[in-house]
């Protein structure tokens, strides 16, 4: 077969099955793709010896007739995800050298299904970005171009080289993680299928924690049937993690009938923003249209505390992240500073993380130690805590009232170049205004490519559903997708 790596999930699946192609034969397409792809710095660890072996391994399991749907299939793995024996640096310096003796609950369900690592992808540093420009090895890049320009743009971030991988046909799927739409924004910046589960589904074990109560695993794919199909794999309870739901995972591709006939879509007037691109407000109500013509009924609704969902976000994620990062001194692993003689363990701490930590990391970790201070600890966070309560309950009484899904846009704007210069870090915290009430409510939701902008780059959609429903949410997304039709690709320039 030509073009194997162009393939889907499903595609390859059904090829493996048939015996059309192998595994091995498929890794070894995706490796060639990725040692041509380094313009595009989406895989920064690669593991072709690892990768072999598994697709090795996924090819007798299937000739043996003992194959789950992700057997065989290569995938990039987001270097936040500890995976053993390999480098797991989330993208910082702080981590440098750090190999792990575990495997992440995730990364390892995904291992005991058959699927083949081909190594481990880029990210912002601590899943702290929204453009993958704090990395320690550099930008991810985004395979599109601007019709006419040759500037490189951004894959979005966090989980930009999971994003940038996948709409490069480097792999047929990627890890991905969401603390504030780290897997939906570089989802819509790159044309391609990006679910973030809700919070609970998907282990956390063995994933570096930024915000504990907000990150959450999902799968990067080129399609919604991918999504469902990697997702299931990727779900379920794990008693190691407290926060994990002790919930049977359906079979979500089961569910994928494109029926959503009698369905109630939300429209939210508060994602109406001032200053939204014409393009963005229309391609929502084509999308809102495209619904409603497969048989859903459209109805308006408000969510009334979406407005205080970004401060609300950027108190209770720094404040998180700095108790979660206090555990990077430079004395057990990763990084260590080179101290002066008479340094003693105080000097050795601030020199390490000092050096170890990048400006947007170290930005987070004294936002979130200030508002978690004496004295702002109720003005700041518990005040944040309050309005976390709030944006839940609107989209508690919205379900309550018979709505299935909620359509807004993924993002304020297409994939920006990189390099841009934002004079107050909070334009760029803007990235995840769509986003983040998800994340707060801990509800799971979807971005689907739906279209293109005047300049050719992709812009996607979100759709947001009810607590455990992946299933009808998914399926919805099916509909969108078939409606939408969004076939186009990046023209290759790396």
């Amino acid at each position: 077969m030509s073009d194997l790596t162009k393939l889907t999930i499903a595609e390859a699946r059904d090829a493996l099955r048939k015996g059309d192609t192998t595994s091995v034969e498929l890794t070894e397409a995706c490796l060639t793709a990725i040692e041509g792809a380094d313009a595009l710095g989406a895989f920064v660890h690669k593991t072709p010896e690892i990768a072999m072996d598994r697709a090795q391994a996924a090819d007798e399991r299937i000739k043996a007739g003992d194959a789950p749907a992700m057997c065989g299939i290569p995938v990039g793995i987001k270097d936040l995800f500890c995976t053993e024996g390999v480098a797991s640096q989330a993208a910082s310096k702080i981590l440098e050298g750090f190999k792990p003796q575990y495997e992440s609950t995730v990364s390892g369900q995904l291992k005991d299904a058959g699927a083949v690592m081909l190594g481990k992808l880029n990210m912002d540093e601590f899943a702290m970005g929204s453009s993958n420009e704090t990395s320690v090895y550099g930008n991810a890049v985004n395979p599109w171009r601007a019709e006419g320009s040759a500037e490189a743009l951004t894959p979005g971030g966090s989980s930009g080289g999971s994003a940038s991988a996948v709409a490069a046909d480097l792999c047929l799927a990627a890890t991905g993680t969401d603390t504030g739409g780290s897997i939906r924004q570089p989802a819509a910046f790159t044309g391609i299928v990006g679910l973030k589960p809700t919070y609970g589904r998907c282990s956390r074990w063995g994933i570096v924690a930024f915000a504990s109560s907000l990150d959450q695993a999902g799968p990067m794919t080129k399609t919604v049937r991918d999504a469902a199909i990697m997702g299931q794999a990727m779900m379920g309870h794990d008693p190691k993690d407290s926060t994990s739901a002790d919930r049977a995972v359906p079979d979500f591709e089961a569910m994928l009938t494109g029926d959503i006939r009698g369905k109630v879509i939300g429209i939210p007037t508060e994602y109406r923003m001032d200053g939204m691109p014409a393009e963005i407000e229309a391609l929502w109500e084509k999308g809102a249209e495209m619904l409603q013509d497969a048989g859903a009924e459209l109805r308006q609704i408000s969510l009334p505390h979406t407005k205080y969902a970004l401060p609300a976000y950027y108190v209770i994620a720094p404040a998180e992240a700095s108790s979660n990062l206090a555990r990077y001194d430079g004395v057990r692993f990763g990084y260590r500073a080179k101290l002066d003689q008479g340094d003693g363990i105080t000097e050795m701490y601030e020199k390490t993380r000092a050096e170890g930590f990048g400006a947007e990391v170290k930005r987070r970790v004294m936002v979130g130690t200030y508002v978690l201070s004496a004295g702002f600890y109720d003005a700041y966070y518990n005040r944040a805590r309050k309005v976390r309560a709030l944006i839940k309950r609107d989209f508690d009484m919205v379900f309550a009232e018979g709505v299935d899904a909620i359509l807004t846009p993924a993002t304020p704007s297409a994939a920006f170049e990189l390099g841009q210069s934002f004079d107050d870090p909070v334009q760029m915290y803007l990235n995840d205004v769509f986003t983040v009430t998800v994340n707060l409510a801990g509800l799971p939701g979807i971005s689907v490519p739906a279209g293109l902008d005047a300049k050719g780059l992709p812009l996607g959609l979100q759709l947001i559903g009810r607590p455990w429903e992946e299933g009808d949410l998914l399926n919805t997304a099916y509909a969108l997708e078939n409606a939408a039709g969004f076939v186009a690709k990046p023209g290759k320039w790396w």
